[in-house]
């Protein structure tokens, strides 16, 4: 047996309870591995610990895998009838069988050795407050992303001469197109009628930028936006619409006018504010020019973003204090957090703490582009963006020479680094802000809609960039922040490229089976390029998903209630065609 490939641990994604009476359990294992068993039950069953009764539990063997690389992920749920656990695997390949214990693998002789001290994988007590909870609405909502300054201009005869008049085409970060709250909820009929259920807003608290990540005030709305009672109408309408609303907040750095930033310039390491920021050199404090010197911590190395402490408890309790304010004053839903990886576990714990004793069911969302593992233990953020997936999609779809087991594996990789309850509320995306937009990526229709329907199918909580809808185009950031081309919605391609994201999104509403966590990859068709995948949901519903990423047709069958298909007719799958059909029971 390959024994390097066999892992697991009684934490983290491996052993955890999903709520007060289910226990998951994950193993890993190597291809040679062809059977597993779990034998569990409660550490007393026999007696006390150290007793001299032997343990024997019940024997129940684990069916479910999926598949990675060079490994099997097997998984199980257990009902532990007294919220303890303690177990051990029994690993079959073709010609052994291995007992799988926490100090490392045993024979069957060595397991009923008279007097040996089996170490088992226990599981202490399955205590309520240590369950991972997330938001249920999360799950059932599809988010729309807004870039205010330029979705739309609510208040066209404003007097402000810097805004430019609206355009197509190009973008850089220097122009100012008036985009607004206002604006935004202007346009909320029209995100309902599309299906959206949440708006995600880029940053809308005063700042000298037209994207807002440079802070100045958390406490405002930038006037360019509005003010803090438009805000409150604008929730407030997205509520009455079945809407929720996140907004984002910027807190591992703040922007040159903040106020304790302009104290610390004023009066340097004697400022009240100092210990604030991260200072190494009191004596460049007002040294302009990237921060490549270190003379103080900034983000990436832009001087004027200068990087917040969220190591100090003063930090911790003011950004505390706003986010607090920010829910008592606007009704906000969600909160995303930029740039989640930087600031600190302690700063996020209390935030968390904090918030959630005011409203339990608010989403607390990190912006990280990787493995986040340890941001999602519970006491933390309750997701992340799902950066991952997005860049593998993306690549599956760019490299033709990747066969079709590769997209499974990593699709897997992706669902096997968390809990199910943090895969419930993942937060997909395609592009972003801080992303080339989608339709950029292969300029073609078809591609774009295959990747769409995966979107829309996999677990989590899909989310479509503003201008998706019509497969508006951008380059990389900044380019990627174009006008929302409103005077060219009602073209009959435009209607037409709407109609299709309606029809996925009411796919995903609609179908249980799109919003389950459950899915297999059974690889039935014959060529290398053809991805085929199964959602079920708890009544054993079937949903396929497949997309002909190969060079020319393919037989994919007839039968089953067609929710969606591009190129597809009488079980002929076109060259990047997309068909997504319930399968007949």
């Amino acid at each position: 047996m390959d024994f390097a490939a066999v892992y697991h641990k009684t934490s983290e994604q491996m052993s955890y309870p999903l709520d007060e009476d289910r226990l998951i359990v994950n193993l890993k294992t190597g291809y040679d591995v062809k059977r597993v068993f779990i034998i569990h039950g409660d550490p007393f069953d026999a007696g006390i610990l150290g007793g001299s009764e032997r343990w024997s539990g019940q024997r129940k063997e684990i069916v479910y895998k999926k598949r990675l690389p060079h490994q099997l992920w097997w998984t199980t749920t257990l009902n532990p009838p007294y919220k303890r656990c303690k177990y051990y695997f029994e690993l079959h390949t073709d010609g052994e069988v291995w007992y799988y214990f926490e100090d490392g693998f045993l024979t069957e002789e060595q397991v009923n050795m008279p007097g040996r001290l089996l170490q088992y994988f226990i599981v202490p007590w399955m205590n309520p407050a240590d369950v991972n909870r997330t938001p249920s609405w999360v799950n059932d909502t599809v988010w729309y992303q807004i870039f205010p300054d330029r979705f739309c201009n609510g208040t066209p005869d404003r007097d402000d001469p810097d805004i430019l008049p609206w355009q197509t085409g190009p973008v850089t970060n220097k122009e100012k197109y008036g985009g607004d709250l206002e604006g935004i909820r202007g346009k909320l009929p029209y995100l309902k009628d599309l299906g959206i259920t949440g708006i995600y807003l880029n940053p809308i608290m005063e700042a000298e930028t037209n994207h807002k990540y440079d802070t100045k005030d958390y406490t405002k709305i930038d006037p360019s936006f509005g003010d803090n009672a438009g805000m409150r109408r604008l929730v407030d309408n997205a509520h009455s619409m079945g809407i929720r609303v996140m907004v984002d907040a910027v807190f591992n750095h703040c922007g040159r006018k903040f106020a304790p930033w302009l104290d610390v310039l004023e009066k340097g390491a004697d400022s009240p504010y100092s210990g604030w920021f991260m200072v190494n050199d009191w004596s460049q404090i007002a040294k302009t020019g990237n921060t490549r010197d270190g003379r103080f911590y900034s983000f990436a190395f832009a001087d004027w973003m200068p990087k917040l402490n969220t190591n100090n408890p003063e930090v911790i309790d003011y950004f505390c204090g706003v986010c607090e304010q920010w829910i008592r004053e606007f009704d906000i839903d969600a909160i995303r957090f930029d740039v989640g990886n930087e600031v600190s576990h302690r700063f996020l714990k209390e935030m968390r703490r904090r918030l959630k004793r005011i409203r339990p069911d608010i989403y607390l969302l990190g912006e990280i582009w990787h493995d986040a593992s340890q941001w999602l233990m519970g006491d933390e953020y309750d997701s992340v963006m799902n950066y991952p997936l997005m860049s593998g999609i993306h690549d599956y779809f760019l490299d033709a020479s990747m066969d079709k087991k590769e997209l499974e594996y990593m699709v897997n990789r992706c669902y096997t680094m968390y809990m199910q309850q943090n895969n419930n509320v993942l937060f997909n995306l395609l592009d972003s802000h801080d992303t080339e937009r989608l339709m950029n990526r292969f300029h073609d229709p078809d591609i774009f809609y295959q990747q769409l329907a995966v979107l829309f199918t996999l677990p989590g909580s899909p989310c479509i960039y503003y201008g998706t809808e019509i497969a508006m185009e951008g380059g990389f950031d900044p380019d990627c922040r174009r006008c929302m081309p409103w005077d060219e919605i009602g073209t009959a391609e435009n209607q037409e490229k709407i109609g299709l994201m309606k029809q996925l999104i009411r796919i995903r509403q609609t179908e249980e089976t799109c919003r389950s966590p459950h899915f297999h990859f059974p690889n039935q068709y014959p060529d290398r390029r053809c991805v085929e995948y199964i959602k079920l949901d708890p009544d054993n519903r079937e949903l396929e998903v497949v997309l002909n990423c190969s060079d020319g047709p393919l037989n994919v069958g007839e039968g089953g209630e067609i929710l969606f298909a591009r190129k597809y007719d009488r079980g002929i799958l076109e060259k990047n065609g997309t068909l997504i059909r319930k399968k007949a029971l």
